[in-house]
């Protein structure tokens, strides 16, 4: 054992892709000495985080270490990779350095850090780690559609497009707005839907938000049977849902029968 004080973890979150949506807590820490790590989907592999920082004017610094997280739905895979990485920064952190794992959009939005945090407290509870919040795509994406997410008492949900069309057809009656992540592998159920619904006037389409390669789309039934890139939503309206009315400036609970 030792007695050399332990590392902090920080999540740092980079925003969807434009370097200026970088916080200034975020930016402060790429200032300091901590080792870098970042997320690869295969080795030697370009890293999209890694990517948004250097576009930021940064340098890489010598204290460096890609993390291998490969593109698998398998859970015992991505286990053995998890617990890899937490081993890798473990040690770093054990030596007193200070660690950055760098987050494209928000490090507790759906995010790799996650896993990486949690497996390394199963390793050492006390670990230090510290989330630097970020812009999220979804709020990038609204802002460049030129629409609120919500306003006064709409009500959001946002979910991965992989939970199906049922659940997505489900949750379009429920809500009024829609965030759709990662949409790529259902694009053209998802349109067939919307035009069944009538909402593909209400539907805006971003990929790689805040990217230099960033694409928006409204003609949505455009995209029909085309290629897009894995980071890729949608948003969708819709205004044809049914509301309950307003009781003193909230919604009424509907009614049950207790009978």
């Amino acid at each position: 054992m030792t007695d050399c004080k332990l590392g902090t973890l920080y999540g740092v979150s980079l925003g969807p892709g434009d370097p200026e949506l970088i916080t200034r807590r975020a930016w402060n820490l790429l200032s300091g000495k901590a080792h870098w790590t970042y997320p690869v989907r295969k080795k030697n592999s370009d890293s999209y985080a890694l990517n948004i920082v250097l576009r930021g004017g940064f340098n890489l610094p010598e204290a460096h270490t890609p993390l291998h997280f490969p593109m698998t739905h398998d859970s015992a895979i991505l286990a053995q990779y998890w617990l890899q990485a937490a081993k890798t920064v473990l040690t770093r952190l054990q030596q007193g350095e200070d660690v950055l794992f760098l987050v494209e959009g928000d490090a507790s939005t759906y995010s790799t850090f996650g896993h990486l945090q949690r497996t390394l407290r199963a390793l050492q509870a006390d670990i230090p780690v510290e989330v630097t919040p970020g812009v999220s795509s979804f709020h990038a994406a609204a802002a460049l559609c030129g629409e609120p997410l919500a306003d006064v008492d709409d009500t959001i949900a946002i979910i991965p497009a992989g939970y199906g069309i049922e659940q997505i057809e489900r949750l379009l009656l429920d809500f009024d707005t829609l965030v759709l992540l990662k949409v790529k592998p259902l694009l053209d159920d998802v349109i067939d839907l919307l035009r069944r619904l009538d909402l593909l006037q209400q539907a805006c389409f971003l990929e790689k938000a805040g990217a230099p390669e960033e694409r928006m789309v409204r003609d949505i039934a455009s995209l029909y049977g085309q290629k897009v890139n894995y980071l890729s939503l949608l948003i969708v309206k819709n205004p044809h849902r049914q509301r309950a009315a307003m009781q003193r400036g909230c919604r009424k609970k509907p009614e049950t029968n207790n009978e």
